[in-house]
């Protein structure tokens, strides 16, 4: 149209400025495209795997998972790094001769994904001179099928706690961002998925309350349960190198840093358990 022409150079002799229209943005995808086909599949070969029976504590947040990586960390022989978050790793595969490439190899996009994982964890544990490696992300709960998948030979260890000490916990972390309310729908969702875990891969089961209260008994427990060596000096965290005691991956907070376990929060009673935390109270024994 010519008018808009004419506008625009009026405009544009005037202010500097024209008018023009504006076009939609397409959205840029969160994720990557996955190749054509893709599912989850166990290796095709043991040597697809540097990690050998790695050890996975499923738990939800604020259940003690910190103070058991670091107990476990302190023993001679096992690697317990921070939160690695590792599954939220992905790969780009953007073009078609890449893809292709890579079928003619036999990989599909979740295998090249479970490889650099693989490599990844086995990497921090060859660096650290032990001989097990435990990682904790709280959320590895929600895909502990993929994460057993990629490592068959993974052994879960199961933390738990009670639900509303764990929301309570969760909650006063950050109250104003954590209203009570979402706290108790996160560790019911939490609840469930650790039961599913459980039926599926059955492991051991620790609690944080036994944790603090009898720590030397729950660690050999674990140690005869993992065939490892019960080492008195696990007790005594504070002597060994943890890294960083940092928000975002792990617990960050004055108890943790005291070296030494702690004695956990009085249990709450049955009349403070919300109705969406009673079926995970019962399930859990808390009830």
């Amino acid at each position: 149209m010519k008018w808009k022409k004419a506008v625009n150079i009026t405009l544009e002799g005037m202010i500097g400025y024209s008018i023009q229209r504006v076009r939609p943005r397409n959205p840029v995808p969160l994720l990557p495209p996955r190749m054509p086909g893709d599912k989850m599949r166990p290796p095709a070969e043991r040597d697809d795997r540097l990690l050998r029976a790695p050890v996975f504590v499923l738990a939800p947040v604020r259940s003690g998972s910190t103070l058991l990586r670091v107990l476990l960390n302190s023993h001679s022989w096992i690697h317990a790094p921070h939160e690695t978050h590792f599954r939220r790793m992905t790969v780009n595969l953007p073009t078609d001769p890449l893809q292709q490439a890579l079928a003619a190899l036999g990989h599909n996009h979740s295998d090249v994904e479970h490889i650099l994982w693989d490599r990844m964890l086995h990497r921090e544990l060859a660096r650290s001179g032990k001989r097990v490696l435990v990682e904790k992300t709280p959320s590895n709960v929600f895909a502990w099928l993929r994460i057993s998948t990629c490592w068959p030979d993974a052994r879960p260890v199961y933390l738990q706690r009670h639900p509303v000490s764990i929301a309570q916990s969760w909650h006063e972390a950050d109250p104003e961002m954590r209203p009570m309310e979402e706290a108790v729908r996160l560790i019911s969702q939490y609840g469930k998925y650790m039961d599913d875990a459980r039926r599926m891969t059955p492991g051991i089961t620790l609690s944080y309350e036994a944790l603090t209260e009898r720590p030397e008994e729950e660690l050999r427990r674990l140690c005869a349960h993992l065939g490892l060596p019960w080492e008195p000096e696990m007790l005594q965290y504070g002597r060994h190198d943890h890294g960083e005691f940092v928000k975002g991956i792990g617990d960050w907070r004055e108890k943790i840093r005291t070296g030494s376990v702690q004695p956990g929060r009085p249990l709450p009673d049955a009349a403070e358990v919300p109705e969406e935390l009673k079926p995970m109270c019962e399930s859990w024994g808390y009830l």
